[in-house]
């Protein structure tokens, strides 16, 4: 316990709380990484699929359950992937893409898991940054001028605290400097989880459930939506019709993290 009257004497420094803000949080900052090793001794890290504990270099995931990530590989594709033809006959869409598959009991379903409802908000920023990596290597989405995460009901994000979505494009957006526009599109009534729904009542229960602010259709010519994962497609289909409703010339491009096989 001897680190104690150090670690104390370096946070109630007089002259850390007269400094400006910036220079707080770097003091801050320092305080933790240095003492993080001895906080993982009481309290370790450990992975969120497999409850192996981390090394220093891991987060979230250890290197063995990140290494069992099922990739789609669309990045790589020619020709119309299994994602695109989610929504032939449906809705208009530029391109889409997502870096995994997701299956019931596999680390992707934990990152899901954990993203959305284990208030880990920077395990989104981390897997944004994965899907700017492995789409923007090429030129197809240099005519994407903004992100548009899909939004979520005011009172869903009071009680989780974030939007999961804007940590996506978070991430993606430090990779590419593509701009995020929060204001573009809410959501106007709260709906109930789709886990369970059949296809007709997940449709039923998205329908109509989004508003665009204003003219906020004619601002851009070419947006990407961003979600988390993609199962059949009914939330974004009604987030499309909507845009196209005002828009109907605007190209739309999908990102997510995942979706079902």
């Amino acid at each position: 316990m001897i680190f104690l009257p150090g670690l104390f004497l370096s946070v109630l420094n007089t002259q850390m709380f007269v400094a400006p803000i910036n220079k707080y949080h770097t003091a801050f900052r320092s305080i933790l990484i240095y003492y993080k090793p001895i906080f993982n001794l009481v309290f370790p890290a450990t992975c969120i699929h497999c409850s192996r504990e981390l090394l220093s270099e891991e987060s979230y995931l250890c290197w063995c359950c990140e290494v069992g990530f099922k990739h789609t590989g669309f990045e790589n594709q020619k020709v119309p992937t299994p994602l695109d033809q989610l929504f032939w006959g449906r809705v208009p869409v530029y391109q889409t893409f997502a870096l995994l598959y997701f299956q019931k009991g596999s680390a992707t379903q934990s990152v899901l898991h954990e993203l959305k409802y284990g208030h880990k908000p920077q395990l989104g920023i981390i897997m944004g940054r994965k899907i700017a990596e492995a789409f923007f290597l090429n030129t197809r989405g240099k005519t994407i001028e903004v992100l548009i995460p899909v939004p979520t009901h005011h009172k869903k994000k009071f009680v989780r605290g974030y939007n999961q979505s804007e940590k996506i494009a978070q991430g993606i957006s430090r990779l590419t400097n593509i701009p995020i526009d929060n204001t573009f599109i809410f959501k106007r009534k709260q709906t109930e989880s789709q886990t369970k729904k059949t296809n007709t009542e997940r449709w039923s229960n998205v329908s109509g459930g989004f508003r665009q602010r204003g003219q906020n259709g004619y601002k851009y010519k070419h947006i990407a939506i961003v979600d988390d994962v993609i199962t059949t497609g009914a939330t974004l289909e009604a987030l499309i019709k909507e845009i196209k409703q005002v828009n109907p010339m605007i190209e739309i491009s999908i990102f997510a993290i995942a979706m079902a096989k």
